[in-house]
């Protein structure tokens, strides 16, 4: 792949300064581009880490990634798929590591408004858990869950793991996509069936192998010093810090072995992470599973490619039933998830699964996916590139971060040679 020439990349710096340099634009962004090699090539940090923060944004600033997580969980289920402890497609073994499974009910609404727990029809498998059609879904993203959890005080995202055992299906196991915390029961299974806490597996198996320093659901100290601060961004588009701080602050008052015991390690919204050191496993998604740099193989090229291809042929729509947003603070309503106009759509354990390219440059078979703090990662296996723009604004979809985020890779497709003739919608 050939290197970007320095007037490019001073030209796309400048794209990412004139964001967060524009009132109500973004306080700060991260982006970092990597190939197949391992090889850093393009890195900026722009703004500050926060609006109301004279510290100014780096390439070694933390961010909790949110959902991002749920791509390293899926490469930690395929580990122990690919040693027999764990199976894709077994519903027993899924029942016997997990009995709340087994056990887990679907919650209906009527026309009235009234909810009931019904029987699930079939059982529940990992690829099910993985491909977003196991039945879960997110309180802010589905209205029926919401009601069902406000009274009885469960939050996806409260870092407590009942919040997340308890919590019913929302839809018939396989019967459709939505997007929830199946992954979090993923990493449940991968717990169950390892025997050690999801973080601890994921720095055992996954990061050190890779070198990867800056990445915990649970920051060390000098991790929390360099955390960018959240804002909100309000309907008439001003910015502000938020004021209930952090969206996810369990994991950041963690002092004792105790509290690290009770609180949840969880698969699907978990980490933080410096962006540089989260592309590094991006680069073993273009290199086949094995770490470029190290030379260390995480995950077979075979099970690479199950993670990446699309899973739900069946549901060619998907993403154009849309997200009817249950609290507006942290998603909106969207009612077409990442459009492609006229063309099917896929999903793959990883994340969207681009069937066509896209007008920025990206292959068929590219794999991208995001956090609702409004961060957006992409592999392009066919072009040998991948990266992540980091940014930390609720609600989701954030205009400035999504234009910016296109720009900057329609740059750098364009400045390498390996743009396509694709006309697919992108972000």
């Amino acid at each position: 792949m050939a290197k970007i020439t320095p007037e490019i990349e001073s030209a796309l710096k400048s794209k990412l300064d004139s964001v967060t340099s524009k009132p109500n634009g973004v306080p700060g962004l991260v982006y970092v581009a990597v190939n197949k090699d391992g090889d850093t090539v393009f890195e900026h940090a722009s703004g500050k880490r926060g609006l109301d923060s004279k510290e100014p944004m780096t390439t070694d600033t933390v961010f909790w990634i949110a959902s991002c997580t749920k791509m390293i969980t899926s490469i930690a289920a395929m580990q122990l798929v690919e040693q027999g402890k764990l199976a894709l497609d077994d519903v027993a073994l899924v029942e016997r590591l997990a009995p709340e499974l087994r056990d887990v009910k679907v919650l209906q609404e009527d026309a009235s408004g009234n909810l009931t727990l019904v029987e699930k029809e079939r059982g529940i498998t990992l690829r099910m858990l993985l491909s977003h059609t196991a039945g879960f879904g997110y309180d802010f993203l589905n209205t029926k869950l919401r009601k069902w959890s406000e009274p009885v005080g469960v939050s996806a995202l409260s870092a407590r793991k009942g919040d997340i055992l308890l919590q019913p299906l929302v839809n018939q196991p396989g019967s459709r996509w939505e997007y929830g915390v199946n992954l979090d029961w993923a990493g449940e299974l991968v717990m169950r069936a390892s025997g050690l806490k999801l973080n601890d597996y994921m720095q055992k198996h996954i990061f050190e192998p890779l070198g990867v320093k800056n990445i915990s659901m649970f920051p060390t100290g000098d991790m929390k010093r360099r955390l960018a601060w959240v804002h909100s961004r309000a309907s008439d588009g001003t910015l502000s810090t938020r004021e209930e701080g952090h969206v996810y602050q369990a994991p950041l008052r963690i002092n004792t072995p105790e509290e690290y015991e009770s609180t949840y390690h969880s698969g699907g919204a978990g980490c933080f992470a410096v962006p540089r050191e989260y592309c590094k496993i991006i680069a073993v998604l273009l290199n086949n599973g094995r770490c470029p740099k190290s030379g260390a193989q995480i995950l077979k090229p075979e099970s690479v490619e199950e993670l990446v291809k699309n899973q739900i042929p069946e549901f060619p729509d998907f993403g154009r039933q849309g997200i009817l947003s249950s609290k507006s603070w942290i998603s909106k309503t969207s009612y077409d998830i990442y459009p492609q106009p006229n063309k099917p759509q896929g999903w793959g354990f990883a994340g969207f699964h681009h069937i066509h390219g896209t007008p920025t440059g990206r292959a068929p078979g590219t794999v991208f996916w995001s956090g609702v703090a409004n961060l957006f990662w992409f592999a392009d296996r066919e072009r040998g590139l991948g990266g992540l723009i980091a940014s930390q604004i609720v609600p989701f979809a954030d205009l400035a971060v999504v234009t910016a985020a296109a720009e900057i890779e329609a740059g750098l497709y364009a400045a390498l040679g390996s743009k396509g003739p694709e006309s697919a919608s992108v972000l």
